[in-house]
């Protein structure tokens, strides 16, 4: 059969880091991230916590095709920012969000064990 190994959708390749970034020669303040083994709930996580930032002009994502699972973030920021600190407090932002959203949730089952437990 011809179809992909599943886990090759999420392993990241041996040596290969997860996220890699390429300055934009031709725009001032803009880069281009490729996160690796990511789709879409990620690219439309990051580009709509991206596009929160007032420093931010520009954030946009893709995912070429549904059997390469690597998205592409492009972002582009005012002078007061930088893509690589825009992208860091997005990430920032959305972990801490995620975090609340975790214990608000654990508070209204009741359930109080720690998530760290859980394997």
């Amino acid at each position: 059969m011809n179809a992909p190994n599943r886990s090759d959708s999420y392993l990241l390749p041996e040596g290969a880091q997860k996220v890699t970034y390429e300055k934009d020669t031709k725009i001032s303040n803009a880069g281009k991230f490729t996160i690796l083994r990511e789709d879409h709930t990620m690219g439309n996580l990051i580009r709509m916590q991206l596009l929160r930032d007032p420093n931010v002009m520009f954030s946009g994502y893709r995912h070429p095709h549904p059997l390469i699972h690597d998205i592409t973030v492009r972002v582009q920021t005012n002078d007061a920012s930088s893509p690589v600190e825009a992208l860091a407090n997005s990430l920032d932002d959305l972990s801490t969000e995620f975090d609340e959203i975790a214990q608000k949730f654990r508070r209204l089952t009741g359930n109080s064990k720690d998530p760290s437990s859980f394997s």
